[in-house]
């Protein structure tokens, strides 16, 4: 991967991590939420967490949400540190 690749990756990933901590009521769908998993899409060997990630995300139940988007979020960086595209140093 080149540098622009892993900047992008660390973006991308940051971008979802704010998702995820924001508080529960305030999660909410968005372009950058949406470009984010779509940047990611490529570097993910499996597709199920970023599709798990946008279905969470865009659930009605606030305390179901959380739970879904935090673990989506760890299902993503494990399948990132599995291609090679993530390190927790990132």
């Amino acid at each position: 991967m080149t540098k622009d690749e892993r900047f992008l990756v660390a973006l991308a990933v940051q971008v979802l991590a704010e998702a995820e901590a924001a508080p529960a009521k305030d999660q909410r769908p968005s372009m950058a939420i949406s470009l984010a998993l779509r940047t990611l899409l490529p570097h993910c060997p499996e597709q199920w967490p970023l599709t798990q990630f946008w279905t969470g995300i865009n659930g009605s139940h606030e305390i179901g949400r959380a739970q879904t988007v935090t673990a989506s979020l760890n299902g993503i960086k494990a399948q990132l540190r599995k291609s090679g595209a993530w390190n927790d140093e990132a």
